[in-house]
């Protein structure tokens, strides 16, 4: 499997919120954008990130039937770290952050997810969206209030429904699936994805060339649109 990566600070913000893990000795991938003032979203987003790599090496000695509840347990005990560590100080209170997590062992992947990061499937020239947005726009959209097309550019799109750190309880979404040869499998924070539409990124995948120039093309694309946002992507392609 190969991981090819974009991390971007973007066009108008001096920090860098987002965060991401590449462990490809484990094939543990993961997004997340933190939130907060100060610099605390990057410190959320740090720290979920650095609870998932803590318990990565459990993975090499965990059956495939097991792999779901450690993503579980990982991402509950990760938001049990951010969470009290918003309550050290009146710098980081409130802090918290979107997570977005891949594990392939052999033909199983296994995806926790909370917030608003995205994870895409490539497969057989189709592109998928694996993850449901935790948002209040997206909530609107699934009961019928609001249409697809308003919510891209509602002026509360980036209000999350769910968020990791925020409150001492969490609902995970956490599933799993069998993958095949040439997946491809996005991971993004809602920089990438609130610039690129997904018919553009269907268009770049379909193109010639490697998965490095594709995304390259892609990250051209968001800065020259002004990338109001960090943005981070992961490509794990499969079979390579």
């Amino acid at each position: 499997m190969k991981a090819v990566s974009i991390y971007e600070t973007g066009c108008v913000r001096k920090n860098n919120e987002d965060n991401l893990l590449i462990m490809s000795e484990v094939n543990l991938f993961a997004v997340a954008d933190g939130m907060g003032g100060h610099n605390a979203g990057e410190v959320a987003s740090k720290l979920a990130l650095e609870e998932l790599e803590k318990r990565s090496s459990a993975l090499l000695d965990t059956e495939d039937e097991d792999i779901q509840e450690w993503m579980s347990q990982a991402m509950i005990e990760a938001n049990r770290l951010v969470f009290e560590a918003s309550s050290d100080s009146l710098e980081t209170e409130g802090m918290g952050t979107t997570l977005t997590a891949l594990v392939i062992n052999g033909v199983k992947a296994v995806i926790g997810h909370i917030g608003d990061s995205r994870i895409y499937l490539w497969r057989e020239n189709t592109l998928s969206q694996l993850s449901e947005d935790h948002s209040m726009v997206n909530e609107l959209v699934r009961l019928g209030q609001l249409t697809e097309e308003k919510a891209r550019d509602h002026p509360h799109r980036n209000v999350l429904s769910r968020a990791l750190g925020v409150e001492r309880s969490i609902t995970i979404d956490c599933f799993q699936f069998r993958v095949q040869d040439d997946d491809v499998f996005i991971l993004c924070t809602d920089g990438f994805s609130n610039m690129i539409k997904d018919e553009e990124m269907v268009t770049e995948f379909s193109s010639s060339g490697t998965w490095e120039q594709r995304l390259d093309n892609l990250r051209r694309n968001v800065l020259d649109r002004g990338a109001p946002d960090n943005f981070t992507v992961i490509c794990c392609v499969l079979g390579q």
